[in-house]
């Protein structure tokens, strides 16, 4: 796991960099959730309401709602699909998504229309870590002392 301005960015995770969302091929599946970054920008969340499975989601489009003492946001989705299924963990622990973004924090899983053509929007690697590096960077976010 790389650390970027003291904020943990796993390199083997695909990002929407501007977003703060991360998305992980499962199997057939592609797990979405917030990164280190925006849980930390966000501060203590105190609640997560999320599409119910079955809906559809386009990519860009809201699939969750996440709400902290300091934020109201959108959890923007990183394909295009369905969801399968919705982490209901965050709705009586939403504080997961401080404590463990890129485990027990995870928000949606989705089935993907078309994964190939959704992954050329995104970023991973090495690549990926300096691509937000760089944005990081150039906005002046840090995790520490977050």
């Amino acid at each position: 796991m790389a650390s970027v301005n003291g904020c943990n960015l796993p390199d083997e995770l695909y990002y929407v960099v501007d977003k703060h969302v991360w998305a992980r091929p499962e199997g057939s599946e592609i797990v979405v959730g917030l990164t280190d970054v925006a849980q930390s920008m966000a501060k203590s969340i105190i609640s997560v309401t999320a599409k119910g499975a079955g809906k559809a989601v386009k990519r860009g489009k809201s699939l969750a709602t996440v709400e902290s003492g300091k934020w109201v946001g959108p959890v923007p989705s990183p394909v295009e699909g369905e969801i399968v299924a919705v982490n209901e963990s965050l709705f009586a622990n939403p504080g997961l998504l401080n404590s463990d973004p890129y485990g027990d924090g995870w928000i949606a899983r989705v089935n993907p229309s078309d994964w190939e053509q959704d992954v050329v929007e995104l970023v991973t690697g090495v690549q990926g870590v300096e691509a937000y590096r760089a944005f990081l960077d150039a906005a002046g976010i840090s995790c520490e002392g977050n």
